[in-house]
């Protein structure tokens, strides 16, 4: 009878079983004790290792989502992340236990997740996250000739093919449309392959100069001959310094080469690196001038040692002078307008990001990685760090140096936040300067 001593016994009992294991009452505030080992009949998927704390550059990976698939009479599963409200996850069509958790309070660092099912004061799971701010991986190309070659240009195009999350910044040469022995077919081939590697895989298009005499002369300067880092003289201005031209003639070269740009269906720039990494502050201040947002000609010197007793010795020694604090580990840095190697006010609208890990030409696969490491020791970063490398594709880029390229992305992609690895995110020198804001 409804209302006898009977069924109102039946009904407390059925409020204490529900009690028991969690029912309708929510998950307990209190934390399960550490299950010492997980419990391999409950497994746990869609939760990262690796979640990455956003800036003005790169989104944060903020909302932690939860699949458990439990033991058959598995009634809650409850989750505590770190010292977050816990959150009971929702059954599932499919049988499993699943939830979203909003993570964007957690700073820097490794946390706790611990899991327990209808209502036990033991956790069945504990999982380790770690909030980091990103890993800047800049992957960069220097056009030193007029065509790059088709071997190069091959190379390229299987690097984005095998390394799918892969940004790359390539820094083209002005001179690939004053060259006289570059054909219109030949230019119109380079410029669509550009253009796809933009649209396509987000790379972006910024500027390389060797003050090649073809292009200088084109924009109405006389051609410096007498100030190589190689020879005495060179009449082809390939090996003149960029530090040759004085802020205003440089500024003329930066306008020339952009209005080329545009002519020839390519974006304006808005980074730099210098041929022979030869800027100067001057260089920088016509940058600026010019709107420009980045330059990465400061270099890690000391990682080209093969130039030290190389012809004249000039490369090696210029850069030694110029950028001698630059080492493995420098980070981007807003110009000094008295120093380019200082950040003191005021400063140039300049952010200069350093070339730590030099190019891959100078380094073997073992030493890129190392640099890698030597940038991030496996911890959850507090700030952004950057890692810049790059290579030089030429007619004579060797299966040698594509290998070595190919091995150290691989080495990243180990630890790629899109793919919860680690704080890993490949970006442009033009995308990476949001993350530096002043």
């Amino acid at each position: 009878m409804i209302g006898s001593a009977a069924m109102r016994t039946t009904i407390v009992w059925i409020v204490l079983v529900l009690a028991a294991c969690g029912g309708s009452s929510g998950p307990r505030s209190e934390k399960p004790s550490d299950p010492g080992t997980n419990d391999p009949a409950f497994t746990l998927r869609s939760i990262k290792d690796w979640y990455l704390i956003g800036n003005a550059a790169t989104p944060g990976q903020d909302l932690m989502t939860i699949f458990v698939d439990a033991p058959s009479g598995t009634d809650t599963v409850d989750v505590w992340v770190a010292d977050l409200p816990p959150v009971r996850l929702t059954e599932q069509p499919d049988g499993s236990f699943g939830t979203q958790v909003t993570i964007a309070t957690l700073g820097v660092g490794a946390h706790d997740v611990l899991f327990a099912a209808d209502g036990s004061t033991t956790a069945f799971a504990k999982h380790t996250v770690r909030r980091s701010a990103p890993y800047y991986v800049l992957v960069t190309t220097d056009w030193d000739f007029a065509d790059p070659g088709q071997i190069a240009i091959g190379y390229q195009s299987q690097m984005h093919a095998d390394h799918p999350e892969l940004r790359m910044t390539h820094f083209v040469g002005p001179y690939t449309f004053t060259d006289p022995a570059m054909t219109a077919e030949r230019k119109q081939q380079l410029v669509t392959w550009l253009v796809k590697q933009r649209d396509t895989h987000d790379d972006e298009i910024g500027l390389h100069i060797h003050p090649y005499c073809n292009f200088v002369e084109s924009a109405g300067l006389a051609c410096v001959t007498d100030q190589s880092t190689v020879y005495a003289e060179d009449t082809t201005g390939y090996t003149i310094k960029v530090s040759a031209y004085d802020r205003q003639q440089f500024g003329i070269l930066l306008d020339h080469a952009n209005a080329l740009f545009e002519q020839n269906g390519l974006n304006r720039t808005k980074t730099f690196r210098a041929g022979g990494w030869t800027a100067d502050l001057s260089t920088l201040a016509a940058l600026a001038d010019k709107g420009f947002t980045a330059d990465t000609s400061a270099l890690n010197w000391a990682r080209i040692e093969e130039w030290k007793d190389q012809q004249s010795g000039e490369l090696y020694r210029w850069n030694m002078a110029n950028w001698g604090p630059i080492g493995d580990t420098s980070q981007p840095y807003w110009v000094s307008e008295q120093n380019v190697l200082t950040d003191t006010a005021p400063r140039l609208p300049i952010l200069e990001v350093p070339d730590n890990g030099a190019m891959i030409d100078y380094v073997t696969l073992e030493e890129m990685n190392a640099l890698f490491d030597a940038n991030w020791n496996g911890e959850p970063l507090a700030t952004p760090t950057t890692l810049m490398m790059g290579f030089h594709p030429a007619p004579g880029f060797t299966q040698s140096e594509y290998r070595r390229v190919d091995g150290f992305l691989d080495y990243a992609d180990l630890r790629l936040a899109n793919r919860g690895l680690g704080p890993v995110v490949y970006i442009t020198l033009e995308d990476v300067v949001a993350a530096y804001a002043p």
